[in-house]
């Protein structure tokens, strides 16, 4: 009996040992499952976010340390008169000092002149520079460039205006060659950051304040801000629409879509239509010759680098373009120019 008792004591303990153990385990499994279905932390933009998706800020300020990378800084006094300078690729700047005002009352002292040059592709990716013209109807349509240009002036962190047009003399040598065609045009930046370029209407020489003399353009602006050499891209060949899909958690906010054309000389398209339903990038003007040749460009941000992915297409009729994370690079800005530059 004795034996009998203390088989069916250990028997028992046994199983009770067992149910608490089965229990225990159950209340573990079950609090795994609420605590991950239940976190609300566990989204779809925490998903992206572990990624390494971006934020808009963070690809807004690798656009902006482009821009600074190509911004070179003059000084002199406001009592100085005419000043010549010249740029790091050598266009000369002209621009007399008397006629620079702080909201039309004259200064006095140090003026310092910020200017950016852009004449490669790779550069005005970087910097959000693309060459899209608008159209008499307001829709964009891409334009051939032979350089873009900013000139401002300031004085102790004021942005400072001119009463009088100011001389630019490029060199053809820069922009590719001579262009009886070219004329100039005037940059407007839209609330999202998104700059698009206006023709100048004739002024009373009739040249656009655009003239080529030798070897050189002469600009004549009129006043401070985004100008360009340029005119509009000319292809015969019937046009559509298309899409472009980047990356699942990468939108119009912390990525862009460009387009670069066979070919061609600096000029560079911007896809600045946005579907965020659908999440896809659309030139939706009908612009884009069927059978053209070109580069589909993405780029974003990936911890202080750029992260692109370039990918040569031939044109179809409403074509769509898909971009998957596994094809992007993570770089450099001075490697993204450089594959840029080397584009057909």
């Amino acid at each position: 009996m004795k034996t009998s008792k203390t088989i069916y004591i250990r028997t028992s303990t046994k199983r009770i040992l067992t149910k608490k153990l089965f229990s225990l385990f159950a209340l573990l499994l079950m609090t795994s499952l609420l605590t991950t279905s239940c976190d609300p932390t566990d989204d779809a933009d925490n998903v992206f976010q572990n990624n390494n998706t971006p934020t808009p800020l963070e690809f807004e300020n690798m656009r902006d340390l482009a821009m600074d990378n190509h911004t070179q800084t003059f000084s002199f006094d406001a009592d100085d008169g005419y000043v010549y300078l010249t740029s790091e690729n050598g266009v000369q700047i002209s621009i007399n000092s008397n006629c620079i005002t702080d909201n039309g009352n004259p200064i006095t002292g140090n003026i310092s002149l910020e200017y950016v040059e852009l004449f490669d592709k790779g550069s005005m990716l970087t910097t959000n520079k693309p060459t899209m013209g608008k159209l008499p109807n307001g829709d964009k349509a891409l334009i051939i460039s032979g350089g873009e240009f900013f000139v401002e002036a300031t004085q102790n962190g004021t942005v400072l205006d001119t009463s009088c047009g100011f001389q630019l003399m490029i060199p053809t040598s820069l922009t590719g060659d001579a262009d009886p065609v070219m004329t100039l045009w005037t940059g407007d930046i839209d609330a999202d950051g998104n700059l698009a370029w206006d023709e100048n209407e004739d002024n009373a020489n009739g040249d656009g304040g655009l003239f080529l003399e030798g070897e050189n353009y002469y600009a004549i602006i009129e006043g401070f801000g985004w100008t360009n050499v340029d005119k509009f891209y000319n292809d015969p060949r019937p046009k559509t629409t298309i899409q472009v899909q980047p990356p699942a958690g990468y939108n119009n906010e912390n990525s862009a879509i460009y387009l670069s054309y066979d070919g061609e000389l600096p000029a560079l398209a911007h896809l600045d239509t946005y579907d965020e339903t659908l999440n896809i990038f659309s030139e939706h003007y009908g612009q884009i010759p069927i059978g053209l040749e070109c580069h589909v460009i993405f780029i974003s941000e990936s911890e202080g680098e750029w992260r692109y992915a370039i990918k040569p297409v031939t044109i179809v009729e409403n074509d769509i373009i898909t971009f998957n994370l596994g094809e992007t690079t993570v770089g450099t800005e001075a490697s993204l120019t450089a594959l840029m530059n080397d584009l057909p």
